[in-house]
């Protein structure tokens, strides 16, 4: 009978050390995980704002552009009647549109605001842009 105890006592000592050493290796396992989970997001989320900042950059330059091709047509339609500047006014309001939403996108990516809402804000803004560029054309 004691040999017996004995032996069920080192059988269950040595299972409940096993089972130990299972759950610090898997406790282990899971935090290097998590760790390396966070370095990698944090990677991917720097190089993603890096070429945000990029598209950022053309938009401005785009809009620089624009604008500077509504500034060079505003005495023409400001000479012409009342008809001719509330059309340069309505196109010129497209314009401002796109300014704002270009200011939106910065302002997102000064907040650190996820990858994927300043990607939707960036293609907003490139709508608005190509708003403002067909209602300079069809000035």
């Amino acid at each position: 009978m004691r040999k017996s105890r004995l032996s069920l006592f080192k059988s269950t000592s040595m299972l409940i050390s096993v089972v130990g050493i299972i759950m610090i290796i898997s406790t282990i396992l899971v935090v290097a995980y998590v760790g390396y989970s966070i370095v990698s997001s944090g990677i991917t989320n720097e190089i993603s704002s890096g070429t945000q900042y990029d598209e950022l950059a053309e938009l401005q330059a785009s809009y620089d552009n624009l604008s500077v091709k509504f500034d060079s047509v505003k005495a023409t339609y400001y000479a012409g009647d009342t008809n001719d500047v509330q059309y340069y006014n309505d196109a010129k309001l497209e314009l401002t549109r796109a300014n704002s939403a270009i200011e939106n996108v910065k302002s997102a990516l000064d907040a650190g605001k996820p990858s994927n809402e300043v990607d939707s804000r960036i293609e907003f803004a490139k709508e608005k842009l190509k708003a403002a560029g067909e209602a300079y054309n069809t000035l």
